[in-house]
């Protein structure tokens, strides 16, 4: 998206990224608490933020969606819903002896990560994981071992610096939202330390991730400063700030329209923005609005990459909204 406007008398071009904004995994995460406060009526209790977006949380939270740390928060006839990021095994047996009523907004990519993890537990293979110590889905996919032969690396040296128990026996999974640049390096390290290490066939890095990281590498070859719009505690839109910057860009994460500051753009000739895929679209319009208020005249729309993943509906919420529907249908021809 190509716009003009004038800042300190200075004509800029701001150029939005494409693809940009919500992935397929959050798109069915968030409706998957809509639907379930639809069908269920408020309170539905979602274990951490189903996303991390300040913005999304506090729109479900103003339907009835209740926020909480951990289970024993939740009352023991209450519906919970486990968050995008997953969650560890620990947590579905928890939820499971309490008999909790779950319905689990797992990103099926994340998903497909913790299966790997259980898979090479169970051929006693040690797992190293790729990702950033205390983000909900590390701890989720950690979760997924059964013993003490798992591990975290999130840099070089800490590759370097690792000590397994069998060598020979080794795999590797990711975290979904990592930088691609970054993770090919470690990858890179582990595989010259630990030559006979498994891996994945295909990069866990998301599909989401890939494509939006490619286009803010594009955004800062043509900009001298990049917005990224998303949240502090989002993963993927801290990597495409830090990917921004590392192509020459001077670039802010920022939650809305409201973090915009005027002298950001006083000394540049271009300015690219794009949003995290737990951004959703309304605030990049909003911050939009808000160039325009201070003088942009013109926004085109630039081509990208077409994306038509699309995940579905966990299956218990389904069928419980295919019996609503019956229900309605049959009132309604009653009446």
């Amino acid at each position: 998206l190509f716009v003009s406007f004038v800042v300190n008398k200075q004509t800029m071009k701001i150029q939005l990224a494409n693809p940009r904004g919500f992935c397929a995994g959050v798109d069915r995460a968030i409706e998957i608490v809509d639907r379930a406060l639809d069908a269920f009526g408020a309170p539905i209790y979602v274990r951490h933020e189903v996303v991390h977006n300040r913005f999304v949380v506090d729109t479900l939270r103003q339907r009835g969606a209740i926020f909480v740390d951990e289970l024993h928060e939740v009352p023991d006839d209450g519906i919970v819903i486990f968050s995008a990021h997953g969650v560890s095994k620990q947590v579905q047996q928890n939820a499971k002896d309490r008999g909790l009523r779950v319905f689990d907004a797992t990103c099926p990519l994340v998903t497909k990560v913790h299966l790997q993890v259980a898979r090479h537990g169970k051929n006693d293979r040690e797992v190293i994981l790729i990702g950033h110590k205390g983000h909900p889905e590390v701890e989720g996919t950690m979760g997924q071992y059964q013993g003490s032969g798992i591990y975290l690396v999130e840099t070089i040296q800490d590759v370097e610096q690792l000590q397994v128990q069998n060598p020979d026996a080794l795999a590797f999974v990711t975290q979904t939202t990592l930088s691609m640049d970054d993770t090919a390096r470690i990858i890179d390290a582990l595989k010259q330390r630990f030559p006979t290490i498994e891996g994945p066939k295909k990069n866990d890095i998301c599909y989401a991730t890939q494509n939006r990281q490619d286009a803010v590498k594009d955004l800062a070859d043509h900009c001298q400063v990049v917005l990224v719009v998303g949240s502090p505690n989002s993963s993927n839109s801290n990597r495409l700030r830090e990917i921004a910057e590392h192509n020459g860009a001077t670039a802010y994460l920022v939650d809305g329209p409201e973090d915009l500051e005027k002298a950001w753009f006083e000394n540049g000739e271009a300015v690219g923005i794009t949003a995290g895929a737990s951004a959703p679209e309304v605030l990049v319009k909003r911050i939009i609005e808000k160039l325009q208020e201070w003088g942009v005249k013109q926004v085109d729309e630039n081509k990208g990459v077409e994306e038509n993943v699309r995940f579905v509906l966990p299956k218990e919420l389904q069928q419980e909204l295919d019996k609503s529907d019956s229900d309605l249908a049959s009132s309604s021809q009653q009446m």
